[in-house]
């Protein structure tokens, strides 16, 4: 990889982004199995499932990010309220903006059900723009290489 022109220009780490594409995997599967279960059998609406679906991602997303994707390895107390505070406030700018293209979508026609489930293509739209926005703010701003 050394050799990789790609990773000389853009800093890109092909180990960093397979781990961060299954961590991606595993923490969206979290938020969709909490949002499909609070809008198909508790019958939540689903802005408030959206939430929930995403607080509860955003909890293990912060630790498999930290330890697997950018082996973040300082866990001092000030490092360790830095990196909490600025992913916080990362998850927050991008978990508003998935929260919000979900019904945005489904207003411009996206609703399609899958497994029963209302507005889950929009969902699924959302939740690959928001993949996109956490790597580039964690990678960038929380876990970036000192």
């Amino acid at each position: 990889m050394a050799n990789d022109p790609v990773n000389k220009k853009s800093g890109l780490d092909k180990r960093e982004l397979i781990v961060y594409f299954i961590v991606g995997v595993i923490v969206t599967g979290v938020d969709w199995v909490v949002y499909s279960v609070l809008v198909k059998y508790l019958d939540v609406p689903v802005t408030p499932a959206n939430i929930a679906g995403w607080i509860a991602a955003v909890a293990a997303a912060f630790i498999l990010n930290k330890r697997y994707v950018f082996l973040s390895t300082d866990y001092t107390a000030a490092n360790l309220i830095r990196e909490i505070w600025q992913f916080v406030a990362g998850r927050l700018f991008s978990g508003a903006v998935t929260i919000a293209l979900v019904p945005l979508l489904m207003a411009v026609g996206v609703t399609g059900t899958v497994f029963g489930v209302k507005g889950f293509i929009a969902k699924a739209l959302a939740s690959i723009i928001g993949l996109v926005l956490n790597y580039i703010i964690s990678k960038f701003i929380v876990f970036r290489k000192k």
